[in-house]
């Protein structure tokens, strides 16, 4: 597959190697001929906008600037954070919607999906928490801002 384009179902992109990302849905694993930062800025602009107006969304919202959390779609509450820089080719993308838990293992992350699924990444437990705290402040920021 060449295109794709993350919807609600989509639980997290992983880098396989610059062009070839790894996608797992609820109830679904396949392999996509695109990096993972390439989907995002086409999921971006699926739902009618561009990474770089997500992005500074972000920063305007949580003043965050980097490894920013972005929202793909905001009425299905479609909010994904990057492990990492997202420069880097081995950054992860993982929805917020979508972890269950999260624990240290031998110094990685073990994060552990609504679905049953689970992945370890190469990232500390702290690095972990608190890019997936800066998302939870992303959504609740705009929970707020519905309700008002």
């Amino acid at each position: 597959m060449n295109q794709y384009e993350i919807n609600s179902k989509t639980v997290a992109l992983i880098p396989m190697n610059e062009n070839k990302t790894r996608v797992i849905e609820e109830n679904n694993i396949f392999y996509v001929e695109m990096s993972t930062m390439k989907i995002i800025e086409r999921s971006c602009e699926f739902f009618g906008s561009s990474y770089l107006g997500r992005h500074t969304g972000t920063k305007v919202l949580t003043g965050i600037s980097h490894k920013s959390p972005i929202i793909i779609e905001e009425s299905r509450n479609m909010i994904y954070f990057p492990t990492t820089s997202p420069r880097l080719s081995e950054c992860i993308w993982l929805s917020l919607r979508h972890i269950l838990s999260y624990e240290e293992k031998n110094g990685k992350s073990f994060v552990l999906f609504e679905n049953g699924q689970s992945i370890q990444i190469n990232i500390s437990y702290g690095s972990f928490d608190n890019q997936y705290l800066r998302a939870t402040k992303l959504e609740s920021i705009l929970k707020k801002r519905k309700v008002y």
